[in-house]
Order: structure tokens, then C-alpha cells, then sequence
């Protein structure tokens, strides 16, 4: 192990902003009154890029720096994963010290990449205790900007229940008179959706401080959101273990830990970002693994690991801003620019086609030019390409084929001429395959792999 960097401290409201950080003498390690960083870096001949952050517990209240914290770094080094430790205020009465402080910590260490030779796709949140309620309060609050790439849970604080929660994390972090909904917006396992990263959890059978319904409750929700999770329990070790030699199941939990690790690979630092954007036929409705098989994950295998394709389709949602699910009003739509995609694929259009919808035709071009534009505007200045609908099988008042083929795509055409888009034409693609449609508009596995084909060729042309 290396360690290029002592303590590295910020100041937060101008980390925020993004300007440069300053290293200070370092403090003593329980003087919690500004928020600081230590990093240990990897030998450069290990490094992956791989980084975890790590919020050690202590109730909100103070803490357990070493064997939730420091202690950790020989082992993520030795595999060559740089450890961040952060120590964060204690709320006193204000919740937002800590959060702001792991969202900055998330941040710098995101802008640091390139000096400390890391990932940004790569980045993890570790926690223990109430720091393990920190991290998953990351994890299923911040900006996709600043949402780690996986948790790692160490007998954590998940919910703010009173029936199983650990009483003094909740009162120090939301003070003893709370309301309804302050408790649900902090109890985690009630926050979790399909963008929570995939975590790792571990507990005692016999923590008595933090019960593991914590955990079981949080990994059911990650599994029902379809995001890849593992829930160890052991049969002992009580509470605060960390990294302690005491600790019975060390060897065992640290075994599982590395396997896990190494079960999932993030995409490279340098990967083209492309954004599916769509209803549910780019979302996957009616397949069964949506995460293999829709469209953009078939795509993401066929364009290999040097790009990054993410699915942001939403079931049901219109292009139109006046029709009754509008894409554009979407949390999907705002975490799609926030990836700053590279390339961007528009497939919008068919549940514009129902009767109810479609009365407000007149916007749909001036709705599609307002998408773009908000694409165009980004940073990464994206290619983009639209798609017209893929073919339906229906025609009447609900989605209709003869308004996607004689209305919609035209306009859509329309569109695509103005701005000298190029245009990826699924209509014809998915013309005359009527039993890859069971329900005559969801294509099942085999039709998203002719739309995943039609969009890589036109991606490679």
C-alpha cells in the first residue's frame, strides 16, 4: 500500500462549487468540526481505478475512524482499489451536515480522477452503523452525478422506524419529534429505485443495536427494484465489528466481499456514454429480464466495453408535454441529461398515437425540438439520432399505427431534417413480424434484438 495523501481537507460550500481543495495540518482524528477527506491510494502498478468512500459509524453522534475506516485501506489497496475516508460533522440538529458532506466527498473524488488515477464510472460509498445510514441515504437521495457506483453496508442503520431502527442514530440525525414524512424521506429501504447501485450487506444474527430487518427490509427493496444485491448474515459478532481481528466471521465476510467485488466490471474510464430514451418498449416491458434483454442492454453487448449504454425508458410516456404521462416531467429525462450522454437515441411516439393524446398533435414537433435542444445544450454536445416508433400491430383509439405511420413519422422526419439528425427507422424494422409482438406493441426478446441490431448499425455507420 501507498499513501500518496495524509488528510486532504475542504471546506464545503466551496467544494460545492467546485473550487480547489487545500491540504491542512491534520487535526485530531475526533475533531469532527470541518469535514475531511484521507485517501489511500493503491501501488500504481495495482490500481483498477476502482475507489470506495467510506463513512464510519458512530450514531451520528461521533466516529469510529479507525477499524470503520482507516483500518480498511491494506485490504482494498492490496487489490488495488484506492479508500477515501471521510470524516463527516454530526448533525447537532441540522441533517444536512452529513449528507452535504458525503455528497461533496462524492464529488471531489469524481473530480479528482484524473489526478489520482481513478474510474469516475467506478466510484463506490462504504458505511458502517449509522454511516451505513449515510451511505444508503446517498445511494437513494443524490444526483446521479453524485450517486455512488455500488454500496457496501456494514450492519447499517437503513430505516428510521421507530419499531426497529437504532434509536439514537435517529434521534441525532432527525431530533426526537418527527414527522410522518421526515421518517419515510430517511428510511432508506422506502427510497430505493431501479438508479440505486448495487450493494453488498452484512450483519450479526445477533446485533442487538441494529437489528438486520435493517438490511433484509432494504435488500427485498433493491430485489424488487430489480437491482442486483447480497444480504449476508452471520451467526454471530454482535455490533461494530468493522475490520477487527476479534470479530469470528473476518476471513469469511472479507472472502465474500473480494468475490463480490470482482462479480461485476464498470465501464471504462474513457467510454462512450449513449442514452436510450423511450417509453416501454425501450423500458422492456413484458420481458422477463429487462436488464439482459431490452433493447439498450443488447445493444450495450453488441457496442462492447467501450461504451456505456444506459436505459432511461419509462412505460407509458408520451413525447407530447400535454399528454397524459409526458416524458419530459419524468425524474428519467433529468437523470439522462445529468449523464451527459455522448450519443443520444429518441424513441417517442406510440402512446402518443392514442386519441386522447394525439388532439394535441400541433406541439408534437414543437415538444420534439424542445428535447433536443435540452440535449444539444449539454456539454458532451451528443449525437443524435431519432427513432421513428416501432411498428404497431393495433390501430383505433388507444395506440394506433396508421397515425405512427402517416402523422407521427413525418413529423418526426420533420425534425430530423431541421437539426441534420440522422434517423435510426424502426417502423420499417419491425415491419411484418407479428409474433415477435404477442401483445401487438411489446416486442418480446427476439424483437428487442432486431431494434438493438437496427440501432447498432446505425450507431457504427
Amino acid at each position: 500500500m501507498k499513501q500518496k495523501f495524509s488528510t486532504l481537507f475542504f471546506l464545503l460550500l466551496f467544494l460545492l462549487a467546485g473550487q480547489q481543495t487545500v491540504a491542512q495540518k491534520a487535526p485530531n482524528p475526533f475533531d469532527i468540526e470541518q469535514p475531511s477527506l484521507r485517501v489511500f491510494l493503491p501501488a500504481p502498478e495495482l490500481a483498477t481505478g476502482r475507489a470506495v468512500v467510506a463513512c464510519p459509524g458512530g450514531g451520528y453522534s461521533h466516529l469510529a475512524v479507525d477499524h470503520e475506516g482507516y483500518d480498511w485501506a491494506p485490504y482494498f489497496n492490496k487489490q488495488g482499489i484506492a479508500l477515501i475516508v471521510l470524516k463527516y460533522r454530526m448533525p447537532k440538529g441540522d441533517r444536512t451536515l452529513p449528507i452535504s458532506d458525503a455528497e461533496a466527498a462524492m464529488k471531489i473524488v469524481r473530480d479528482s480522477a484524473d489526478v489520482w488515477n481513478l474510474n469516475p464510472n467506478d466510484i463506490g460509498i462504504m458505511g458502517s452503523s449509522a454511516g451505513g445510514h449515510l451511505a444508503s441515504t446517498i445511494a437513494t437521495h443524490a444526483k446521479p452525478e453524485l450517486r455512488p457506483n455500488f454500496q457496501i453496508l456494514f450492519y447499517p442503520v437503513i430505516t428510521m422506524n421507530q419499531s426497529y431502527t437504532h434509536m439514537g442514530s435517529r434521534n441525532n440525525l432527525l431530533g426526537k419529534e418527527v414527522s410522518a414524512e421526515l421518517e419515510k424521506e430517511y428510511s432508506n429501504e422506502k427510497q430505493v429505485t431501479k438508479e440505486t447501485p448495487r450493494a453488498f450487506i452484512v450483519y450479526s444474527d445477533d446485533d442487538n443495536a441494529v437489528p438486520p430487518a435493517n438490511g433484509v427490509n432494504y435488500y427485498l427493496a433493491l430485489n424488487k427494484n430489480k437491482v442486483p444485491a447480497v444480504l449476508h448474515i452471520y451467526p454471530s459478532g454482535g455490533h461494530g465489528w468493522g475490520i477487527r481481528e476479534g470479530f469470528l466471521y473476518k476471513n469469511e465476510m472479507l472472502d465474500e466481499l473480494t468475490t463480490w467485488l470482482r462479480s461485476f466490471k464498470a465501464p471504462r474510464k474513457d467510454a462512450v456514454r449513449v442514452a436510450c430514451i423511450g417509453n416501454s418498449i425501450t423500458y422492456g416491458a413484458r420481458i422477463k429480464n429487462r436488464n439482459r434483454d431490452s433493447y439498450p442492454s443488447v445493444l450495450g453487448r453488441m457496442l462492447g466495453d467501450g461504451y456505456w449504454v444506459k436505459n432511461f425508458g419509462v412505460s407509458a410516456r408520451t413525447l407530447l408535454n400535454k399528454g397524459d404521462h409526458p416524458y419530459m416531467k419524468e425524474k428519467a429525462y433529468q437523470d439522462a441529461l445529468a449523464f451527459n450522454p455522448n450519443i443520444v437515441v429518441i424513441k417517442l411516439g406510440t402512446n402518443d398515437s392514442k386519441s386522447f393524446n394525439w388532439k394535441y398533435k400541433e406541439d408534437f414537433t414543437k415538444d420534439l425540438q424542445t428535447m433536443v435542444d435540452a440535449f444539444k445544450a449539454l456539454p458532451a454536445q451528443p449525437k443524435i439520432y431519432l427513432c421513428y416508433p416501432s411498428k404497431s400491430y393495433r390501430t383505433g383509439d388507444n395506440i394506433n399505427d396508421d397515425i405512427i405511420s402517416k402523422e407521427i413519422i413525418p413529423m418526426i422526419k420533420k425534425v430530423a431534417k431541421k437539426n441534420h439528425f440522422p434517423i435510426i427507422d424502426l417502423h420499417a424494422a419491425m415491419d411484418g413480424m407479428p409474433e415477435l409482438f404477442p401483445d401487438k406493441v411489446h416486442p418480446n426478446e427476439e424483437g428487442a434484438k432486431v431494434m438493438a441490431k437496427a440501432v447498432y448499425q446505425a450507431l457504427k455507420e
